[in-house]
């Protein structure tokens, strides 16, 4: 997993995106959540509120996150990716299959479909240890 991430951190920091990698997953989120709020976000990322106010900050700076006053609550901020954050997050799933492709190489599909029940099961048993 190290190895994974750390070629996507390259990929992130030296490819067309130039996006820090609390940026990309902050887009990830908007892509799967439209509308979801900063306080979404906080809960989500369990980050602080300070930090992903300062990275949607950034991200509406950038043209990639849009906000809009919620019609029933004017005091709450709705938070979707613009059209050129929905390019951006659909180029950034585009890299990540690839680089999953190349991690998966020379592995059959029932090979794969082992390691996910194996890789479900350490999950299983690390949140049980968090319990």
């Amino acid at each position: 997993m190290h190895l994974f991430r750390s070629a996507r951190q390259r990929s992130l920091r030296d490819g067309a995106h130039e996006l820090a990698h609390m940026e990309a997953k902050a887009l990830g989120y908007f892509a799967r959540h439209p509308g979801a709020t900063q306080s979404d976000m906080v809960a989500h990322a369990g980050r602080d509120k300070a930090q992903v106010a300062r990275l949607i900050r950034t991200l509406r700076e950038r043209g990639l996150v849009d906000a809009t006053v919620d019609e029933q609550d004017r005091r709450i901020t709705r938070l979707a990716l613009t059209p050129a954050g929905q390019a951006m997050h659909a180029a950034l799933h585009r890299d990540d299959g690839r680089l999953a492709e190349a991690a998966l190489a020379g592995i059959a599909e029932d090979e794969r479909a082992r390691m996910m029940a194996l890789l479900d099961r350490v999950r299983t048993n690390l949140a049980a240890q968090s319990d």
